[in-house]
């Protein structure tokens, strides 16, 4: 069955919708396959983007013609488009159906008076979910197995181990202002709550008195320096806050209105495997188990003696949703954090399978860079050319990443009909319906015939993915603006790409082989 079974019954039982009230110009506007290129370069001509550059490439999945380029060999930032890629990768690595686990060891098996003379270890391999289920609790899961093993206490530590990943924190490339941002936020092999706190801050009710931050969940929650002041009404409502890279401590300093509704915001945690291991603890605590020792994390390059030696045992797991599922959420709502992670995830691999077979490089290499590696493999195997793809990290949040509109497109078409992309395909957002197009393109003949990932960042916009024509042909897309500063009084800049997709949706002429 071909891909777009399921965007074509969308679309048939979808109801009707006057031209007129849905901004469909094709009633009076050739949609033809013989004005498409003109009516596109006819956009791309406007005096706005005089300073800009712009790539395109357009192939119909039924007959393989390219059917429109324009500069698709060009190189251009992707944005969160070369989440495709990762996507891609991470699925064809593990498969749809893969599910991550989260574990626990113990450093030795536990006396007999249940006592754990060891540590008790809690071990990530990846997984940006968990945590993310608020119907079942992971800390609790695990710690009931813990005390089902027979262990009553611990007489060592409790130590959040992420060192499945060999890398960094952060991925190649990321500015280091993005860092504190909930979108930078780190990367870890052991990851929890999405690795962010959400953070409200209220007036207090004395005027000159600090203001009242409150974290969530507050075990996340910063060393705070906490300088931020209310003030009588009218006074401005000035917040700031901020964390260097690196730092566990959160300045807050500004001034607040005292009659200022409560403020909210969203920013990385400093160590999210030690925020999993204090979770743990609380839940062990819930369990009876008492752990004596402090909790810490170890990130690479730090190595965990404590699992190390032939009397460390496993004590239990908990595992993901499948891997299709996270690839959905990781696309529809563009989160940075799940598509790095996919990355480290198949580099991980790539090292433990180099290591099993006795075949260990004497070089080191990152689990990033063996990632990388391992996409440029993929992407030969599918024909995707790769001098077109200069891709450096996973989630395309470095401005270093370069792929060109024709690769980008190519990979796309290798998807299209793939039975192990389906749950890429079906990630995608719709236009005018859900993920990060709910509200593009919801008054047009794109509403549903247009699945694509978005990308954005400083005069820097991407649209990828299919579209569906009026004539119920299949194509596929990659579109790109570098360099485009928005004029004064123009609408939003996504919206330029928008009217590029529309005009592929109004199509109502097919291609020809």
């Amino acid at each position: 069955m071909r891909f777009f079974a399921s965007l074509l019954f969308v679309c048939l039982i979808a109801p009707h919708v006057d031209a007129k009230d849905a901004g469909d110009t094709s009633s009076t506007t050739d949609s033809s396959l013989a004005t498409l290129a003109k009516r596109i370069d006819a956009h791309l001509a406007e005096p706005a983007f005089s300073n800009a550059f712009w790539g395109v490439q357009v192939v119909s999945l039924d007959t393989g013609k390219v059917i429109y380029a324009h500069d698709a060999d060009k190189l251009f930032v992707p944005a969160s488009t070369a989440k495709l890629y990762t996507a891609a990768l991470v699925l064809d690595t593990f498969g749809p159906d893969y599910r991550i686990p989260t574990s626990v060891f113990g450093s030795e098996k536990p006396g007999r008076d249940g006592e754990l003379r060891g540590d008790l270890v809690l071990v990530g391999y990846g997984d940006p979910t968990l945590g993310l289920d608020k119907r079942v609790s992971w800390a609790d899961t695990l710690a009931t197995a813990v005390r089902k093993s027979g262990v009553k206490s611990v007489r060592g530590s409790l130590i959040g181990d992420a060192t499945w990943f060999a890398a960094p924190l952060y991925g190649s490339g990321w500015e280091a202002a993005d860092l504190q941002s909930w979108f930078g936020a780190p990367v870890s092999a052991l990851s929890v709550d999405e690795n962010i706190v959400r953070i409200q801050v209220r007036p207090a009710p004395q005027i000159g008195a600090l203001a009242r931050i409150v974290f969530d969940p507050p075990g996340s929650a910063a060393d705070l320096d906490n300088q931020l002041r209310t003030l009588r009404a009218p006074a401005p409502t000035d917040i700031n806050l901020y964390r260097a890279p690196g730092s566990p401590i959160l300045h807050a300093f500004g001034t607040i209105a005292s009659n200022s509704e409560i403020q909210y915001y969203r920013q990385a945690v400093h160590d999210p495997a030690l925020i999993a291991a204090e979770q743990l603890r609380a839940a062990l605590l819930r369990q009876g188990v008492t752990v004596k020792g402090p909790s810490r994390s170890v990130y690479w390059p730090e190595r965990n003696d404590a699992l190390v030696g032939d009397k460390v045992q496993r004590i239990a797991d908990v595992w993901s949703a499948p891997l299709a599922e996270i690839v959905n959420r990781g696309l529809k709502v563009s989160q940075n954090l799940y598509l790095q992670n996919f990355l480290l995830m198949v580099g991980a691999k790539d090292a433990a399978d180099e290591k099993a077979a006795g075949d260990e490089s004497p070089k080191f290499r990152s689990s990033e860079s063996r990632g990388i590696r391992a996409l440029r493999r993929y992407l030969t195997r599918i024909d995707v050319p790769l001098d077109g793809v200069l891709i450096e990290d996973g989630p395309g949040l470095s401005r270093r990443d370069l792929t060109s509109p024709a690769a980008l497109s190519s990979l796309l078409v290798h998807l299209g009909d793939s039975p192990g992309a389906k749950a890429l395909r079906l990630g995608l957002p719709e236009a005018g319906v859900d993920g990060s197009l709910t509200w593009r393109m919801r008054n047009s003949a794109a509403k549903g015939r247009i699945h694509a990932k978005t990308g954005s960042m400083a005069n820097t916009y991407a649209l990828a993915g299919y579209a569906l024509t009026a004539a119920d042909e299949r194509l596929a897309f990659a579109i790109m603006l570098n360099n485009y500063r928005r004029p004064r009084g123009a609408g939003r800049s996504s919206a330029e790409l928008d009217a590029i997709a529309v005009m592929l949706a109004e199509l109502t002429e097919r291609s020809q082989p």
